[in-house]
Order: structure tokens, then sequence, then C-alpha cells
């Protein structure tokens, strides 16, 4: 602790008061504000955790669909379907505010046509577990987007 060097007179008694009692509560306020950051950090981590289960089995299920579709068709008939995509996705960034941290949220909008379909070749050489295949990953879109989002809230909160 910092020593002070003061007049012993009651205006700098008065003074140094003063200077105590905002300090004071200047403590305060920053260990109720860090008390919050941790609340909200842990409810952060709480759904991070639930978010990437989520993620990772949405992932899991859309290999497998691939690695079955990629055994039943041949190689060039997939490098050629999956070359071209008729739809595209767009995510838009916003802040959000939490205790004076700004943490990022994000949000996609799919911009398809109205006859655009999820899978964006002919049906003619593909086989139906690429359609599955296709159609898992496109859903697996939105859960990997929120767990991107909350992992870069939980590294902004613990910085």
């Amino acid at each position: 602790m910092a020593r002070l060097n003061v007049n012993p007179t009651r205006m700098e008694l008065a003074r140094v008061k003063k200077l105590l009692a905002t300090a004071t509560r200047g403590h305060k306020l920053l260990k109720d504000k860090l008390d919050e950051l941790m609340k909200q950090f842990l409810d952060i981590v709480r759904e991070n955790k639930q978010l990437r289960e989520e993620a990772e089995t949405a992932l899991d299920e859309a290999y497998k669909s691939f690695i079955i579709a990629r055994a039943v068709m041949s190689e060039e008939y997939m490098g050629e379907s999956l070359m071209m995509a008729e739809s595209s996705v767009d995510v838009s960034v916003s802040e959000k505010n939490i205790m004076s941290v700004i943490v990022p949220r994000f949000k996609f909008n799919t911009a398809e046509n109205e006859k655009a379909d999820v899978c964006p070749y002919g049906y003619a050489f593909t086989s139906a577990e690429l359609d599955g295949a296709v159609e898992a990953f496109s859903s697996a879109m939105q859960p990997l987007l929120k767990l991107a989002e909350s992992e870069k809230s939980a590294q902004l909160l613990a910085q």
C-alpha cells in the first residue's frame, strides 16, 4: 500500500476521507462488475459446451453420409456434382455489449431462388446418399455458426 505525505490538518483529513470513500465505492463497483462478468462467462461456457455437442453430432452425421456417398459414387461424378453451387450464404455480423465487452453476433441468410434446391446438381448421375450428405452439411451450418459466436464471446470475456 502506498504511503501518502499528508499535512496534519482538518481540511486535509476531510479531503483524504472523501478520497477513501470514493476509492471504496469504486472498488465495490469493480468487484460487482467482475462478479457479473464471471457469471456471464460461465453461462456462455455452459452454452458453448451444449452447442459443441450439437455441432459435433451434426458434423458426424454429415461426414458419415458423405463417406457413404463417396463409396457409392465415382470420384469424377462427385467432383462434377459438387463443383457449382446454386445457392449462396450471407453472414451478417452485429455486436452485443456484455458489461462493456463487445462480443459478436452472427446471423446467416441463405439467398436462394424460389426454385433453387439445396442440391446444386442434376440427379441423373448422382446417388441419394450424396443428396443426404449435402442436406446434412447444409443443416450443420446453423449449429456451427452458433458455436463460433459462443466461442468468440467466451474468448473475449476471458480476456
